[in-house]
């Protein structure tokens, strides 16, 4: 099941201008009660860190170690995206290509980034 604090690499083609395009990680926000249903999944993008040369208050840095993933990452909290269920599938296995998991202090900071972001 697809859960909110895990991470998982997604293909976020087609985009359009300077939306984040490709193969990436990207961290589920929306609640588990969502993401156990046939809905779409709210989720914020990740880039590699070495492309984010600043912090910004409406982004979290978080480092391979703490999350499993293979690179550094920053998640861009101003990018949320809801994406349907199917664009988690590994294309071999059909089961959702997780990828790591946001430490617990981590998803603090994913919450106040977010709450900058939505003004909330």
């Amino acid at each position: 099941m697809i859960k909110r604090g895990h991470i998982y690499f997604v293909n976020l083609n087609p985009s359009h201008d300077r939306e984040q395009t490709g193969y990436r990680p990207v961290l589920v926000i929306s609640n588990d009660a969502i993401n156990s249903q046939p809905l779409m999944v709210t989720v914020v993008v990740g880039t590699d860190a070495h492309n984010v040369q600043r912090d910004y208050p409406t982004n979290v840095r978080v480092t391979a170690d703490e999350t499993g993933l293979p690179l550094d990452t920053v998640f861009l909290c101003f990018q949320i995206r809801s994406l349907d269920h199917s664009r988690f599938m590994d294309p071999v296995t059909q089961q959702p290509d997780l990828a790591g998991k946001m430490p617990d202090h981590c998803m603090v900071d994913v919450e106040n980034a977010l709450q900058m972001t939505l003004m909330i």
